[in-house]
């Protein structure tokens, strides 16, 4: 109310009196009596017991039970790498219904599906994401170290951060021609295969890795290994830009005797009726999908209990047979030993994990940054 002025009616109306009467302390009283009227009238407007929106529908002037109790809806955006859009569109809608019924509030979800490079790339550079669902944890890392993650993210949830998980496979064509049984054949003269480039791909890092974990998990040393390696990526005739390139150049073009993928993606396409032989190795690699809070942008959204109870629900029995469905491998054991589960992926003799090998921070120095492993391999291939 500071800078306050009686109005100039009022101004008005004391200067008539005042020239009729005369009379100066009349119209000081005058005068501090309306502004004293005027601001109780205006405190009393600004008081909270005056919100017309409270009482509207209560006549006794109190404020209405109903408007004290009901919840404000709630928006997520999850963004994720493009192979979970069957998981999640199963599990959404029963944390929706498990939160509804629990807070009487109504959750609605923004998604984004994309290669997990790119969406890494897209919520660091400002894609408001409350949750994240990516394909390796080196691309969760990365957004940490933009300042968007908290350090620890993995503590925060069961299995380190590990929401899903699936292997790899050789996917061969019908027949399967050049009788390839092993990711050891890939390095066999007669065989040409399929990947993405490991510099650009999230998935082709696990191809690569996969290989090489097959090699030491069977008594190779690390310069073996590197041999090995280096003879199968000879015989690839092209390294794609992603893991969908990769897909349609095996299966659309028609090039390579096999293509190394995601078990979940050719599980779904047996499950809409495409013919997709494939086999899994039974020396292999856990290929572990992180979920994480992005503690920035939840934090500004207001949104971190909603958020945070949505990435727990991932790793509830309900949430993990929707991913075993959608041909992720149940991380709960008392899911994946259910006999549907059991029949339908196959057992893996020796399954490593990205921690033999240090993490992923220790895989991507050693192997993927510029003038690493894998780029001294390529140069020695070109000569």
């Amino acid at each position: 109310m500071v800078g306050w002025q009686p109005p100039k009616t009022l101004g008005r109306v004391v200067d008539s009196f005042v020239d009729r009467w005369k009379f100066r302390s009349f119209r000081q009283f005058v005068t501090l009596f309306l502004v004293g009227t005027s601001l109780t009238v205006a405190i009393a407007a600004c008081s909270p017991g005056s919100d017309n929106t409270n009482t509207a529908s209560n006549p006794s002037g109190s404020a209405s039970p109903v408007a004290d109790t009901q919840k404000k809806d709630v928006e997520l955006t999850l963004v994720s790498f493009a192979v979970t859009k069957e998981a999640h569109d199963a599990i959404i809608p029963k944390f929706v219904e498990k939160w509804q019924k629990e807070h009487g509030q109504t959750v609605t979800f923004n998604r984004s599906y994309g290669g997990s490079g790119s969406q890494t790339r897209a919520v660091i550079d400002g894609l408001e994401a409350d949750v994240v669902h990516l394909a390796l944890a080196l691309d969760t890392n990365k957004i940490a170290k933009a300042g968007l993650i908290e350090p620890g993210w993995e503590k925060e949830v069961p299995n380190n951060g590990t929401a899903s998980k699936t292997v790899a496979v050789l996917v061969t064509r019908e027949g399967n021609p050049k009788n390839i049984k092993s990711f050891e054949d890939l390095a066999r003269d007669d065989v040409k295969w399929i990947t993405a480039d490991p510099k650009t791909s999230g998935i082709a890092r696990w191809n690569f890795l996969a290989l090489w974990n097959y090699k030491i998990k069977s008594g190779s040393d690390e310069k073996a290994a590197e041999q090995f390696i280096t003879k199968a990526y000879n015989n690839v005739p092209i390294l794609t830009k992603d893991a969908r390139e990769s897909t349609d150049t095996f299966a659309k073009q028609g090039q390579g005797d096999a293509l190394i993928n995601y078990e979940n993606e050719i599980i779904v396409a047996q499950q809409k009726g495409e013919k997709v032989p494939y086999i899994v190795p039974d020396v292999n690699i856990s290929i572990d999908n992180p979920v994480a809070v992005v503690d920035k942008n939840v934090d500004k959204h207001g949104t971190r209990e909603v958020a945070q109870a949505f990435v727990e629900f991932l790793f509830t029995p309900e949430a993990q047979e929707a991913f075993g469905k959608a041909g992720f491998r149940p991380i709960d054991e008392s899911v994946a030993k259910t006999k549907e589960f059991a029949d339908k992926y196959q057992p893996v003799k020796e399954l490593g994990s990205v921690e033999d090998y240090g993490g992923w921070n220790a895989v991507q120095k050693k192997f993927f940054e510029d003038g690493a492993f894998f780029d001294q391999m390529q140069a020695s291939l070109k000569k």
